[in-house]
């Protein structure tokens, strides 16, 4: 059903992206209301499209950055580089404020605020027009809303305290500190509840639509090349690209960015016939990582789903495996190095890269467990074998022990959810939930397929040792419990 007020932001928008110098857009395709598939604005093919065909060119100069923006230029004390800022962009722990600039994540913050506040008198006013101000990432749920995710990993990943004490200590003061400037004379000042929610917002859009801008004349890194930008080391320039983020994206697309010294040109990968959506790449995401970042899950990024499996789970596994005594297990301890333990170790399957067309190809498959896993369960059974030679009598021993204990973690890691993946399978295959619990729902069952292929591949590889092992010596289980 057709929106006026929505359309009418859009072809205000559209009608101002147009008057860019240096800014085309394709007659073939147009701005379209997708929200009835949960996917905003998005932009489609109105007739078949060839391959290598540009559909829109954004000039650098409609870029919001720290060049285009005239907060720089208003504060200019607050951008310069004093050489005092902080390497890793964080807040002391004392909450104080760090010294020196902002780092270029937190600048874009100030920026987005700045231009926000301006209304009318920003240059990019229509663009903010379409910018949302409601958002599904993981950020903006309800602590019930989370618990949906049950034992999910991605829960930790969250950052809002975080986010809370970045924008305290680094966003806020330079707001009231220069409230002249943030705030156009007559317009009513925000209180610092209202501000925070403004930073959230802005903090969510940058999120989700940034851009690392640092890449002019560059050689690319193959593994970050025009990817949104999600890491926020506070090293690269940073900007908010007009046009660029009405694209939606999947793990499948048909879309590209290039950078360009005067421009980012967007430019097909292959014929595009009429009626279909025009897609953008977010890079190999699992559905949490999707969920957490830009707001929603697709069926195509469920083959680069990971979930992690915790240290202290493995080694409560390996205590109960091995029977040794207290005192054992501390001589143990003591011969390792603790710096080198890890706390968790990533379970993902290798799922392969899209095509130069976009095109997935290849099938996701779990092939390995994860190396740095079993070399940290090698490094304490090789410091029990020091304490206890027979214990870890060889190499085969030694193997078992390790795909025993890997198992058992990951059957625990498993339990931890308290639903099965019939039940969650059948939620979502149904139309049971829907909204922020279906999206949960997702990556949940999403992760439970995940450990369940490695629960089968382990015990594949368990059965592969003990049968090749069966005629040189009795399985280690059986050992222990004749012991």
């Amino acid at each position: 059903m057709s929106d006026p007020m929505f359309d009418s932001k859009s072809a205000s928008f559209l009608e101002w992206f147009r008057t860019w110098p240096g800014a085309t857009f394709h007659p073939d395709i147009k701005i379209e209301d997708l929200r009835e598939k949960g996917a905003g604005r998005g932009i489609v093919a109105t007739a078949d499209i060839p391959e290598d065909t540009v559909l829109f060119t954004i000039p650098r100069t409609a870029i919001i950055n720290t060049h285009t923006s005239e907060l720089p230029k208003r504060i200019p004390q607050v951008f310069e580089t004093t050489g005092l800022e902080d390497t890793d962009n964080e807040a002391d722990e004392d909450g104080d404020e760090t010294s020196g600039p902002p780092d270029n994540w937190v600048s874009l913050i100030l920026i987005m605020i700045y231009e926000y506040l301006q209304g009318d008198k920003s240059h990019w006013k229509p663009y903010f027009d379409v910018l949302p101000n409601q958002f599904e990432t993981l950020m903006w749920w309800s602590d019930k809303e989370l618990g949906e995710l049950q034992a999910s990993s991605i829960v930790a990943k969250i950052g809002k305290e975080e986010a809370d004490g970045m924008f305290r200590s680094r966003v806020l003061p330079v707001v009231y500190e220069h409230a002249d400037v943030f705030f156009p004379e007559g317009s009513e000042r925000l209180g610092e509840d209202q501000l925070m929610l403004l930073a959230h917002r802005m903090g969510s859009t940058i999120m989700a639509y940034a851009f690392d801008l640092e890449n002019d004349d560059e050689e690319a890194d193959p593994e970050n090349e025009d990817e949104w930008v999600e890491d926020k080391e506070g090293t690269l320039m940073m900007g908010m690209v007009p046009m660029a983020d009405i694209l939606n994206a999947d793990a499948e697309f048909n879309a590209h960015v290039n950078h360009g010294e005067d421009s980012l040109t967007v430019t097909t990968l292959r014929p595009i016939p009429a009626g279909a959506e025009i897609l953008n790449y977010y890079g190999p995401l699992g559905n949490g990582d999707l969920l957490r970042r830009y707001g929603y899950v697709t069926k195509n990024h469920a083959r680069y789903d990971v979930t992690e499996l915790s240290w202290e789970l493995v080694l409560s596994v390996l205590k109960e495996t091995i029977k040794l005594d207290d005192a054992s297990w501390g001589k143990a301890a003591g011969e390792l190095d603790l710096e080198e333990i890890e706390d968790a170790f990533v379970i993902e399957r290798d799922a392969g890269e899209p095509d130069s067309t976009g095109k997935l190809r290849e099938e996701a498959t779990f092939k390995e467990l994860p190396a740095d896993l079993v070399e940290q369960i090698h490094m304490v059974l090789k410091a029990i074998r020091k304490v206890s030679p027979t214990t870890i009598p060889d190499k085969t021993v030694r193997d078992e022990i390790t795909l025993l204990a890997i198992h058992r973690a990951l059957e625990m890691r498993l339990a931890q959810y308290p639903t099965s993946q019939a039940y969650d399978l059948d939620l979502v295959s149904r139309d049971k939930v829907s909204g922020r619990q279906k999206m949960a729902v997702v990556v949940r069952w999403g992760e439970k397929v995940l450990l369940q292929e490695a629960l089968n591949f382990t015990h594949e590889k368990l059965q592969k040792l003990k049968s090749k092992s069966s005629q040189e010596s009795e399985p280690y289980a059986k050992r222990q419990r004749t012991k």
